[in-house]
């Protein structure tokens, strides 16, 4: 079972413990407001990059910013229980930032993992990750599995 770091900070001190032991940190991030299949199977293949995954999860401040003011539909602190609840996660974080920019700056990752419907050369995080050396990867995209198209069709069911 993960670890949620309190903080960025109180979680440098943890990782570089595993630098030092000279294990592969690989990072992701993203809302992962209602847990599905894409997002497990994501995690796993973005865990096999590594020795180790951290997480950062977009607070709720930030997820409403960024999917309207009906999102989240699980609060942070949930969020990142559960996605630390799962095996292939070894920290989570939540940050508050619109980018995980500074999440990844903090993280200092060896692989910077993102869905495949993001370009590499378009994440605000690809120069900063590179410039320390990292390298920043897209995993398969598991089509037809998304939060919003879950919450559609509940609002559909709903509705009849």
């Amino acid at each position: 079972m993960g670890i949620v770091a309190p903080s960025l900070a109180q979680l440098d001190g943890e990782l570089e413990a595993h630098r030092e032991q000279g294990r592969g940190i690989v990072t992701t991030n993203g809302v992962f407001d209602l847990l599905h299949v894409g997002h497990v199977r994501y995690l796993q293949a973005a865990r096999a990059l590594g020795d180790l995954l951290v997480v950062g999860v977009n607070s709720d401040r930030s997820t409403r910013a960024l999917k309207g003011v009906s999102r989240p539909f699980v609060p942070e602190s949930e969020r990142a229980e559960v996605l630390a609840a799962l095996a292939c996660v070894d920290y989570v974080v939540v940050f508050d930032e619109l980018t995980p920019v500074a999440f990844v700056r903090a993280v200092r990752p060896a692989v910077h993992a993102k869905g495949g419907d993001y370009c590499v050369d378009d994440m605000p995080e690809t120069p900063i990750v590179r410039g320390f050396g990292g390298d920043v990867v897209t995993l398969p995209f598991v089509g037809g599995r998304s939060t919003s198209g879950l919450a559609a069709r509940m609002a559909e069911e709903a509705r009849k």
